[in-house]
């Protein structure tokens, strides 16, 4: 398949098609992510600390992905054109988030990449051995 610009069907495609993940809801039906009981990509309710800058409204549509490091973070959010951003309340946290309306702003490959980086950053060592010995074989 060509690549193509992501959707947010991809984003649930990628993250169930990982190893030992488990999908659970929010308080408010939002879908969670998990490896071994640790989150890796959250779907948010609107929250105050993400809002449009002319109206203040809350994004009803921003995704929270687990990053390695503080680095790759700011790898990320650095540019103002990236899709990516944070706000003040994930300082020091290892994480960036996205609106869905943004999305296809990426490539699937690029999602792809992203999600699997962020399931590496929280699933067990012995589960990341395995899943990368598995497909570099």
């Amino acid at each position: 398949m060509a690549d193509r610009p992501a959707r947010v069907a991809d984003v649930h495609r990628l993250a169930a098609s990982m190893p030992h993940v488990k999908r659970i809801e929010g308080p408010k039906g939002n879908a969670i992510y998990q490896v071994g009981g640790k989150s890796f990509v959250f779907f948010r309710t609107p929250q105050p600390d993400a809002t449009d800058p002319v109206s203040g409204e809350r994004y009803p549509d921003v995704i929270m992905i687990w990053v390695e490091s503080e680095s790759d973070k700011l790898a990320l959010v650095q540019d103002p054109a990236s899709p990516f951003f944070t706000t003040p309340r994930f300082d020091g946290h290892p994480s960036v988030l996205v609106r869905e309306s943004r999305l296809g702003e990426l490539q699937v490959s690029e999602l792809a990449e992203l999600i699997q980086d962020a399931w590496l950053s929280r699933a067990s060592q012995r589960r990341a051995a395995a899943w990368l010995a598995e497909r570099h074989s």
